[in-house]
């Protein structure tokens, strides 16, 4: 899984570089805007000389803007560029690109109200944001508004042939690249050239609903990522991004009980359609067998729907405790349709029998007035699923982080800290679903934009993730990988059933997934 930085990882990789004498900033500067060059004809076949715009900004953010507009002058373009702040006051290393600009071109004062002009009248050509990049903590500033409205409505709302293609060079503008939050203001983007390695924000999408300005993932457009010559080392701390499996995934050999048997605890009569949903789809991904377990009244009525999958009576704690004398029963499933009373009994009791267990739903919101009683009953091989709302209960305090005035701070930082509290693998849910473990990995999984999979807002696709880890957890998956291989398979699901898709399409679609795999391998 390749990895995503924050702002300060990225200046670490940078500063380390440079003073092992490997290479110059100004190297580095020249290489960020030839790679922005580079993409935007590999994305956009060059139509010959055009216009472009090319926005600059007070930092090496700006330095890149200039060696772009040197570039593209070079080629026969005609260039405006805009010089945001006092370019006398510019690092040293933008400080040379500017000058090197200004040798062939006009450096023109940042002039709002002539820039959406500007903008408003272009058909064609590019325009280039290099204005902020990483780093940024607050709110775009006001005398850039009228741009922003220039870029924004034009970008939404009339097709790439009629307008200029926007380019941000490394984020969007007003883009927490720790976080991905919009912090009010942000140029939307065609097209997002980042050096490197992605970073993080390009991957979050945070938004308190759909009328929430977009956040990084939906604000930078196409992402492609390019090689400036940094040390390829692996960046300690550094979050992954989930791009695969984390394991093979086919079966090779041996018997059922080589493949595990996940235990799924249902709720009472008419109740059961969740944990359905989630035995089922452990079965889809492998687990050797797989038993229900329900109160006796229930047992009708899941017999009726379930053939490949065992069932059981469970009528208390007592019983559950019994169960799991089968040493052979390795992996639990709480949590789905199972009833806040029901879940208040039988999580402790499956936490008792120490196997590998996946919290979900109730399973959370029945300890939602206390979390200290199911924190300290938790133990390393957990795996706790909460959506949004379910980790505000568990954790307020790390939810209040997330939504506070720090725009640095992430869901991937509050998922690492909640593991850590936790003791175990915690996977948040959203279209960015983060997944930490408590030693201090974290993961991400973004069902955006190429990968978006909008389809499964429905009822009932969070029960089948929770099935899908349980599974791969009876096939002998630590939780950190069983969460995030389930994670991906959960969204490559939804992508191949496609729109009208409803939970229990999910894990009749887990076939096809792993055909397809197999075709790759």
């Amino acid at each position: 899984m390749p990895e995503i930085l924050t702002a300060s990882q990225m200046r670490q990789c940078e500063r380390a570089e440079i003073e092992s004498g490997a290479v110059t900033g100004l190297e580095l500067m020249e290489r960020a805007g030839e790679s922005v060059v580079t993409a935007i004809f590999s994305r956009w076949p060059d139509p010959g000389p055009s216009q472009a715009v090319v926005l600059c900004g007070p930092g090496n953010n700006g330095g890149d803007g200039y060696v772009i507009a040197r570039l593209l002058a070079e080629r026969g373009w005609t260039i405006a560029c805009y010089a945001y702040g006092d370019p006398t006051r510019l690092p040293p290393d933008a400080q040379t690109n500017h000058d090197r600009w200004a040798q062939i071109g006009a450096v023109l004062p940042w002039d709002d109200a002539a820039i959406e002009d500007r903008i408003d009248n272009m058909e064609d050509g590019l325009v280039i944001d290099a204005l902020f990049g990483t780093g940024l903590t607050r709110p775009m500033p006001e005398d850039t508004a009228k741009t922003w409205r220039a870029i924004s409505p034009r970008l939404f709302s009339n097709p790439p042939e009629q307008r200029p293609r926007f380019v941000a060079v490394d984020v969007p503008s007003g883009i927490s690249s720790d976080s991905g939050r919009n912090l009010g203001g942000a140029f939307p983007a065609d097209l997002t050239v980042s050096f490197h390695r992605a970073k993080c924000g390009h991957y979050l999408d945070p938004s308190d609903g759909p009328d929430a300005p977009g956040g990084g993932a939906s604000m930078r457009g196409h992402l492609v990522v390019t090689d400036i010559g940094l040390s390829q080392d692996a960046n300690m701390g550094a979050a992954q991004l989930i791009d695969r499996p984390s394991h093979f995934l086919m079966k090779r050999t041996g018997h059922k009980y080589s493949h595990g048997h996940a235990l799924v605890l249902s709720g009472g009569a008419g109740k059961g359609g969740a944990a359905r949903m989630a035995a089922r789809a452990a079965l889809r991904i492998g687990a050797g067998l797989v038993t229900l377990a329900c109160p006796p009244k229930a047992l009708a009525e899941n017999a009726a729907h379930l053939d490949a999958i065992m069932l059981s009576a469970l009528p208390d704690a007592y019983s559950l405790r019994g169960m799991l004398s089968d040493e052979r029963l390795n992996a639990l499933c709480l949590g789905p349709g199972l009833g806040m009373a029901r879940a208040q009994e039988m999580v402790p009791a499956a936490l008792w029998g120490k196997r590998a267990t996946v919290l979900d739903a109730d399973a959370l919101s029945a300890f939602a007035d206390d979390p200290s009683v199911l924190f300290g009953q938790l133990h390393a091989t957990c795996v706790l699923t909460p959506h949004p709302g379910e980790f505000k209960r568990l954790f307020p305090d790390l939810a209040e982080k997330l939504s506070g005035d720090d725009p640095t701070y992430s869901k991937l930082d509050a998922t690492r800290e909640a593991a850590a509290r936790a003791g175990c693998t915690v996977l948040l849910k959203g279209a960015d679903t983060a997944i930490a473990d408590p030693d201090g990995r974290v993961a991400l999984h973004s069902a955006t934009q190429d990968r978006a999979a909008p389809w499964l807002a429905t009822a009932g696709a969070g029960d089948v993730l929770a099935g899908l880890i349980a599974g791969l957890l009876a096939r002998g998956f630590t939780p950190f990988d069983a969460a995030t291989s389930a994670a991906w398979l959960h969204v490559e699901a939804a992508r191949h059933f496609g729109p009208g898709l409803i939970a229990e399409d999910l894990p009749e679609a887990v076939p096809q997934v792993l055909r397809a795999l197999m075709a790759q391998s």
